[in-house]
């Protein structure tokens, strides 16, 4: 009983002093209330209709007046002819832009870490940061001048050279490059920013050690470099694992063409047309919520191994 009573009185003091604390630093608290409500408002209040998934929706009777269905969305879904094609089209895309479009932002900053008069350095920096500032509403659209069959740059080339222009983006077997030369275009530089960070604090002493005992370039950035970055790279890896099923939404949504179609139909496009085209709130609702829970099975389970294999987790 005193042990109840002893710590229900520490519970009390620590609350005490948490808001205390609270109380002596409110100014800082306020800067960081915008980005709470944020949270709040657009993060959580949304899960609220995570309810749809499990319910037969009625208009008439709104979300928590329609009966329950259970898990029948979800079976449905999975038993569905589109599943596989669906969830196959996911995976290719993501997989390909976790091997590729994941290492690019590396390899820059390891490339301008080693670039050494600074104004050419800040130009280069500059310049690849830019491109993620740009919405994909208009990179796609200068895609489409710089491949368009009709005055694009690139089938002007090929009718100097005596070839036929070419509808690159309307292309099944052009469709997969796009994707991932945009990506790597439009998210690479911003991208490198945090490598660049972690880069710089190695510490140069392991550098001159590397150097004195022979060591070139490729050396020093395999045995130093990339030894002191790998904790970063471990991190950004497992959130990539854990955001592998979104696929860029709007980047695959804009370059979506009726002949390649087959093979750009992503869990995302599918959800959207699937809710808002065909009304089918629930069902769309369902596949949302199986992506966002296969998705942290994804990241937990990199979490895991990256704590075996490299010592590192973000939990």
């Amino acid at each position: 009983m005193k042990k109840a009573v002893g710590g229900s009185a520490s519970l009390a003091t620590s609350q005490k002093t948490v808001w205390k604390r609270i109380k002596e630093h409110k100014v800082l608290y306020l800067f960081i209330l915008p980005c709470v409500v944020w949270l709040l408002v657009f993060c959580y209040y949304p899960m609220y209709g995570a309810i749809l998934a499990f319910k037969n929706y009625r208009y008439d009777r709104g979300i928590l007046g329609s009966e329950w269905a259970g898990f029948k969305h979800f079976e449905k879904f999975m038993t569905s002819p589109e599943f596989w094609t669906v969830i196959g089209n996911t995976l290719i895309i993501s997989l390909m832009k976790l091997v590729l479009c994941f290492v690019a932002p590396i390899l820059l900053a390891l490339l301008l870490n080693e670039v050494h008069k600074t104004r050419f350095k800040g130009a280069i920096q500059t310049m690849s940061y830019l491109p993620n500032f740009v919405s994909w509403v208009v990179v796609v659209q200068l895609m489409m001048v710089i491949f368009s069959p009709y005055g694009g740059i690139i089938n002007n080339i090929r009718n100097t050279m005596g070839l036929e222009s070419i509808f690159f983006m309307g292309e099944k077997d052009s469709f997969y490059p796009m994707v991932i030369l945009s990506d790597i275009w439009k998210n690479a530089g911003w991208g490198s920013i945090v490598y660049l960070s972690a880069l710089s604090g190695i510490s140069v002493e392991l550098y001159e050690a590397a150097t004195i005992d022979g060591a070139g370039r490729l050396k020093s950035t395999w045995y130093v470099t990339l030894p002191g970055i790998k904790s970063t790279i471990g991190i950004m890896f497992i959130f990539a694992v854990g955001n592998i099923l979104n696929a860029g939404f709007d980047q695959i949504l804009l370059l979506q063409q009726p002949a390649n179609n087959e093979i750009s139909e992503i869990l995302d496009t599918y959800i959207l047309k699937t809710g808002l085209n065909y009304g089918r709130f629930e069902y769309a609702t369902a596949i949302g919520l199986f992506k966002s829970v296969f998705a942290f099975g994804l990241m937990a389970l990199t979490n895991f191994i990256s704590q075996k294999t490299m010592e590192v987790g973000i939990w």
